[in-house]
Formats: C-alpha cells, structure tokens, sequence
C-alpha cells in the first residue's frame, strides 16, 4: 500500500509531477521552473458546492493571477473527463489536472486516504521551485478567499526581490 508523505515544508523543492489536464495536455510543475511562480490549489471533488464556489473564483480572477507572474494548477482526483465536463458546465477560464492515480495528492501529502479524494489545500512554489507557502483547510467545507492567496503572492514578490538584492 501506498503511504502518504507529509506535506512539504516551507523552504522544500515542491514534488515535481505531470498530470493530464482538461487542455488535452499534459501540465508538468517543471515546466515552470525558472520563468513562473505556481499555485497548486488541490480540491476534493468537482460538481460539489465548495469547490465550484472556489474555482469559480479562481477563473473570474484569473487574469489577476496571471499578471502577478503566477500559473494556477487546480488538481483534483477527478477523471479527466469529468473535469471538462465541470469546467464546461461553469464555463471555467481555467485549465484543471487530474490526479486520478492520486500520487500528486500522496506527495504533497493531502490525500485524504479514507475517502480517498484530496483535502482542500494551496501551496505557493517559487520560480526555483521551492514551497514559499501552504495552507491545508482543516475541513474541507473551509476554502481560502482570493484576496488572501494574492497577499501570500505578493509576499513572494518582496521575497524574491530582496533576495536579488542579497
């Protein structure tokens, strides 16, 4: 049986993956490395109330994130049919990752492995690929606001700026 890791601390390389996403492509961590910063926003399970209130966020700020340098990888243990499905039916500006195999979720250590889906958690992973913040929801129903995620996003701005600076 597999186990699952703990989640990765502040300052750790971030588990590298690649996932199939809704584009028909794959979405890999690595791909990032050295030109974006990267939020992973792992959800339970689409067509359910508190993920769609969250993603449904994401996408109307998308473009918010993308201006702040940052690429936001939705993953959830859904098929990938299944999320273009979800992402159709609520016109999701977004393009979402399937961790049907749940290893992501094992290595960043959210899975929920009694009812086998991810718990609700976000990490922020540098452009050297380095987690510089996490959150995990203590209960699923609880999400994080946008405007929280763009606080920790702009920390992330001044840290690598005084870092140059070093």
């Amino acid at each position: 049986m597999m186990t699952t890791a703990p989640v990765p601390a502040i300052g750790s390389a971030a588990p590298d993956f690649t996932l199939d996403a809704t584009s028909g492509s794959k979405v890999s961590l690595a791909e990032f490395r050295g030109r974006r910063d990267v939020l992973l926003a792992f959800f339970p399970l689409a067509f359910t109330s508190t993920c769609t209130a969250e993603l449904c966020a994401i996408s109307d700020d998308y473009g918010t994130f993308t201006r702040l340098g940052v690429e936001v990888i939705p993953i959830s243990v859904d098929s990938v049919a299944t999320l273009k499905e979800y992402r159709a039916k609520y016109h999701l500006g977004v393009e979402l990752a399937s961790d049907f195999r749940r290893d992501v979720s094992r290595a960043y250590g959210t899975l929920n492995e009694e009812r086998f889906y991810s718990n609700r958690a976000y990490f922020l992973i540098d452009r050297e690929g380095r987690v510089r913040w996490r959150h995990v929801e203590t209960a699923n129903r609880d999400k994080r606001d946008n405007a929280e995620l763009f606080a920790e996003i702009e920390k992330l701005g001044r840290r690598e700026t005084a870092d140059r600076r070093r």
